[in-house]
């Protein structure tokens, strides 16, 4: 038995062009007994590509003293001071002033914008929920007025707040 195996051939694929398409389209137009076959060119049609829309803006924080009257976000503290002045002004005795220093070093570096992403605490002391505090709780003073309400009351003084802060990272 002998068989024969032959190779097998595709035909070449054609390209087709949206011009060479266009033409195969055409009506014949007769004028005057003559038949003519309307041109086609490139210039004869439009490409319309539909544009990506255009992002939506993402709303910025309102800024502290915004007179928009709107319900918008945060009201972020854009006034100036220093942690020292921002302490006395809250009532912060001097000999409780190291404790606090520490303790907010490591909740927020002392920016009195600082949000937890994930928990939503905020402020120099990282208040959970922010809405405790009373005033603003980007303000740092009304910050620091409550944590001083806060530390007394959970853990009897700054120093007691202190020393559960460098035992837990937290407080």
């Amino acid at each position: 038995m002998g068989a024969v195996v032959s190779r097998a051939q595709a035909e070449e694929p054609k390209t087709v062009t949206l011009f060479a398409e266009g033409l195969n389209d055409t009506q014949e137009v007769s004028t005057s007994g003559e038949r003519e076959a309307p041109t086609l060119d490139r210039a004869s049609y439009n490409v319309y590509v539909k544009p990506k829309p255009t992002p939506t803006p993402t709303p910025t924080p309102r800024e502290q003293g915004s007179s928009d009257g709107g319900g918008g976000g945060p009201l972020f503290y854009t006034g100036g001071g220093a942690p020292a002045e921002w302490m006395a002004a809250a009532g912060i005795s001097e000999a409780d002033m190291g404790y606090v220093d520490y303790i907010v070093s490591r909740e927020s570096g002392w920016n009195p914008n600082a949000t937890n992403r994930s928990s939503g605490a905020c402020g120099l002391v990282q208040a959970l929920p922010c809405s405790k505090v009373p005033g603003n709780g980007y303000d740092p003073v009304d910050n620091l007025r409550w944590a001083t309400g806060y530390a007394t009351g959970r853990y009897g003084s700054w120093a007691g707040a202190y020393a559960f802060w460098t035992s837990n990272h937290w407080w």
